[in-house]
């Protein structure tokens, strides 16, 4: 997190600007230079280029398990000089001239979804998948700091940011709130929020998360908001395990002193398989060879799709798989041969922050 004022090209981080918002001044900001390769370098300060745009000087913002996927290297098009960052918060110092909801000096926290908010999707409150802010994909929509899969727009982990629709997203920060907890609801709260939600939970379920990261902790916290009766999560690093037991708090398992996940959580529910299985882990998972040699090492999936492949096998007949975790745009290999056979329910979709 950025938190203390450092010289940067002459200005101070926590000082405005109007020659820095103008691009006379560099910024510090995170560049990409190819898998494993990031540095601090000096940028142009963005500019307003459109009358909907605002410009937010950076008080807050995330590294989150996403950015994995583009650090390693598993995101395509992830182009070298591209700024991260899909989870922050920050000061507007510039707005367009067609910016209403919003004034300067206003300290808002920006969801990662870029949303124009009049689209069909929008409409439908579907905001991680806006097609005006990106058009040419048939899928995901503009996502801050996420590669040109996701529109190519530079992110967060910067000390400047143009927003585009700052009237649509960004959302003033009451007074009073800490900044750390407003940036958790840029990204993290919502994700495990809606991974929640999407397994339509009822009342006395078996609830399974797998991945004890930030999302898949707040998934098995908010699991109990929707009734859940009992909440599991499967991991392998102690630190998050113990994390999770005290903070969700939920039985929680490392899947490295199980014999096999799946059979696991088939004996620990009469053999029927939990209600509802949510995957919060995505395309870095480990506990499989074959998927790691094949979507980690040789990209030749959209990541390694074990979590997924524990998700379906580990849900009952009749449940559903909620999915928030990050996958490439590329074929994954899954047994959909299971979900049919199952009647499973399966619900996905990157986190629509503003609903």
């Amino acid at each position: 997190m950025i938190e203390k004022p450092v010289q940067a090209g002459g200005i101070q981080r926590g000082e405005f600007s109007v020659l820095a918002v103008k691009g006379a001044t560099p910024m510090l900001a995170m560049s990409y230079r190819g898998p494993h390769r990031v540095r601090i370098e000096q940028k142009p300060v963005p500019e307003i280029l459109h009358p909907q745009d605002a410009i937010v000087r950076v008080t807050r913002s995330c590294i989150g398990g996403s950015d994995l996927h583009l650090y390693n290297g598993d995101v395509p098009d992830t182009r070298v000089g591209m700024t991260f960052g899909h989870e922050f918060t920050g000061v507007v110092e510039q707005r367009g001239e067609e910016v209403e909801r919003l004034n300067v000096g206003d300290h808002v926290l920006v969801p990662f979804n870029i949303a124009c908010g009049t689209c069909v999707f929008c409409q439908q409150e579907l905001y991680g998948n806006c097609h005006e802010s990106n058009p040419h994909a048939t899928a995901v929509g503009g996502i801050f700091g996420y590669s040109h899969t996701a529109g190519g727009y530079n992110g967060g982990q910067a000390e400047y940011v143009r927003v585009p629709y700052a009237d649509v997203s960004p959302t003033v920060i009451p007074e009073g709130m800490d900044l750390d907890d407003a940036v958790l609801l840029t990204d993290v709260v919502p994700t495990g929020y809606q991974a929640a939600e999407m397994g339509g939970i009822q009342p006395g379920d078996t609830v399974v998360v797998f991945g004890a990261g930030p999302v898949g902790i707040m998934a098995a916290r908010c699991a109990w908001l929707f009734g859940a009766g009992r909440v599991i999560v499967i991991d392998h690093l102690e630190y998050r395990l113990e994390f999770v037991r005290n903070y969700a708090p939920c039985e929680a398992y490392n899947f490295r002193s199980l014999e096999d996940p799946v059979l696991f959580i088939k004996r620990t529910t009469d053999f029927l398989g939990a209600d509802v299985c949510i995957d919060a882990v995505g395309a870095e998972a480990s506990g499989n060879v074959m998927q790691t040699i094949l979507g980690r090492k040789l990209l030749l999936q959209g990541g390694a799709a074990t979590a997924l492949h524990w998700a379906i096998n580990a849900v009952k007949k009749g449940g559903i798989v909620s999915i928030v975790g990050v996958y490439g745009p590329i074929d994954t290999l899954i047994p959909i041969g299971n979900v049919v056979n199952k009647g499973i329910t399966i619900r996905a979709n990157q986190a629509s922050v503003k609903r």
